[in-house]
Parts: structure tokens; sequence; C-alpha cells
């Protein structure tokens, strides 16, 4: 899981395994494996950053 912000300043947290397509155009715009597109305020980079962190987590928890 991965806390992102909403443009509207609202905080949520996703599972990072739903994201399929992460752009920036201009605004960061995930594409999750539903179709369902979010719009977050975090960079393109910061997403990625966090899911791949959240991913090496899943591995060093036994």
């Amino acid at each position: 899981m991965i806390k992102l912000t909403q443009f509207g300043g609202d905080e949520f947290v996703l599972n990072a395994e739903l994201i399929r397509y992460v752009e920036a155009r201009p605004d960061t715009t995930l594409t999750l494996t539903s179709g369902e597109r979010l719009v977050v305020r975090e960079t393109m980079d910061e997403v990625i950053r966090r899911a791949v962190d959240y991913q090496r987590s899943k591995h060093l928890i036994a």
C-alpha cells in the first residue's frame, strides 16, 4: 500500500499492485488494472519510488 495525494489535497492509500501505468501528462496520472484513472499531486518518479519501496518491503517481512 502506498500513500498518495489527490489534487484536492486529500490523502488516500492505494494498493500499488493495482497500478498498470504511470504517466506524466503533465499531471501524474495512474491507470489501474481496472481501467480507472487517478490524478495525483506526486511526481511520476515519486509514485514509482513508493511502489518499488512497497514491493521491496513485502519481501523483507517474514
